[in-house]
């Protein structure tokens, strides 16, 4: 059996070292690297670096998993991504799946489906299970996925909104005048049809804007 050699990308210490400890025991996966951050890990991408999986997480510093994905997508690289994630909402998963994730996993998932979703990544083959797909099918048949709806500049202010940036700051950024960001920020509420900033975060995550 061929050893399938796994990159664990998580910024939680305890949570790296007991998934180092639980598959300590498979002789057929071997952990050749531990990191704590999406940026790290694409600089372990772009080095060429031999491996066949990661487990990675979405909420992390710096760089996040999903423009680790998007990374990852786009140096056409052999690494297969598993997430594992405590989000278990279906915008979430179906953004995943888009962005080229090979198998999404919670965290309280058991040992048996990870060495499970592992083995069969490790094979070429995607692994979601009942539970995931259902939630991923369900939000994909409820909610207007567009990728479109807004400008690229009104993309890109929308996603320093969500970085909780402030007018000014935004503007000071993009090397606009305030004027022309509250501008942006107005026909974003609009075209989402939303009226303050905690609905307009909720719409766009929903949207897969975010």
């Amino acid at each position: 059996m061929n050893e399938i050699k796994l990159i664990i990308a998580d910024d939680h210490q305890l949570f790296r070292n007991g998934i180092e400890e639980l598959l300590r025991k498979y002789d057929d996966i071997q952990i050749v690297k531990s990191l704590a951050d999406g940026f790290d890990f694409i600089e372990l991408i772009n080095s060429q670096f031999d491996a066949d999986i990661v487990l990675l997480d979405i909420s992390m510093p710096t760089v996040d998993g999903f423009q680790v994905l998007k990374e990852l997508k786009a140096s056409n690289s052999t690494i297969k991504p598993i997430v594992i994630s405590m989000h278990n909402d279906g915008n979430y998963i179906a953004k995943c799946a888009k962005m080229g994730a090979y198998s999404y996993l919670l965290k309280n998932t058991d040992e048996a489906e990870l060495i499970l979703a592992i083995r069969t990544v490790s094979q070429g083959r995607k692994y979601f299970s009942a539970e995931i797909s259902e939630k991923m099918i369900n939000f994909m048949a409820t909610s207007s996925i567009s990728e479109n709806v807004l400008s690229n500049k009104e993309t890109e202010v929308l996603g320093l909104i969500s970085k909780g940036l402030t007018t000014n700051e935004i503007a000071a950024k993009l090397f606009v005048s305030s004027r022309t960001i509250e501008t942006h920020r107005a026909n974003i509420l609009k075209k989402l049809e939303v009226k303050n900033t905690a609905e307009l975060i909720k719409k766009a995550t929903e949207m897969n804007l975010l």
